[in-house]
């Protein structure tokens, strides 16, 4: 049980790769906190996870990210995992793109990776700085294939993406001097809510599975593994790196 006496913190965890990374994490002996937007979503993810914890929250928002970081801070003995899984993307080509959709896709993709770091990233870190023996911490940023290779029709996406996996390498050098790892997951196209409607349609799904060595989409808990890997004690040397689960994408 890699995470036995660990409390693991999701967000995003209402769907999709945030929701089997928190099972994944709680199969092994992790409390978790189940971080999003929709209070039923996370309420119905925590009826599979025995002693799961909901927190409504917009990670996108400073204030709902305080109010989390102070919650955790003081109800908890430790945070020890930390995944940003929360994200979203919409299509759209570079000239129709509109100031507002830039934005919200740099917020929920870019921002929020920010705000979460920052503040649960300092929980762990002033939670480091009191330890005579630190206990060894992990952050992991779920980002993506985009942030490698830019996707059709997805420039603020891609974008944010690529900063968000930039932004993992500076965090991992800033906090390696508290015992804190910190890692990104790039997963390729995997079937979750997010990309049902998109595989719904024959030729986009044929279209993926031509381009991927693999020939098929992922699965949400074939990420959730790698992420659990990455946040384990089994990758205790491994900080500022990326992993690319992309089915063989981009070898392709």
């Amino acid at each position: 049980m890699r995470f036995n006496d660990t409390v693991a913190l999701i967000t995003g965890a209402g769907s999709g790769i945030g929701e089997e990374t928190a099972k994944r994490l709680a199969s092994e002996g992790a409390t978790v906190i189940l971080v999003g937007r929709t209070k039923q979503k996370l309420e119905s993810v925590a009826e599979a996870i025995p002693g799961a914890h909901v927190i409504p929250a917009d990670v996108t928002v400073k204030a709902d990210v305080a109010r989390l970081a102070d919650y955790v801070a003081n109800t908890f003995g430790t945070l020890d995992v930390l995944i940003n899984g929360a994200g979203g993307s919409k299509s759209s080509f570079i000239m129709d793109t509109s100031e507002e959709d830039w934005d919200a896709m740099q917020n929920v993709n870019l921002k929020s990776v920010f705000l979460v770091s920052q503040l649960l990233g300092g929980v762990m870190k002033k939670q480091a700085e009191g330890e005579q023996e630190k206990r060894k911490r992990s952050i992991v940023n779920i980002t993506s294939l985009s942030g490698h290779q830019a996707g059709a029709h997805i420039p603020h996406y891609s974008s944010a993406k690529a900063g968000a996996i930039n932004f993992t390498k500076a965090l991992a050098l800033e906090l390696a001097p508290h015992g804190i790892r910190v890692n990104s997951v790039s997963p390729g196209f995997i079937d979750t809510p997010l990309t049902e409607g998109s595989l719904q349609n024959e030729k986009f799904a044929k279209t993926i599975e031509r381009n991927t060595a693999l020939m098929r989409v992922g699965e949400s808990e074939e990420i959730a593994n790698v992420v659990a890997f990455v946040a384990s004690n089994e990758a205790s040397y491994m900080t500022g790196s990326d992993v690319l689960v992309d089915g063989g994408w981009l070898i392709k």
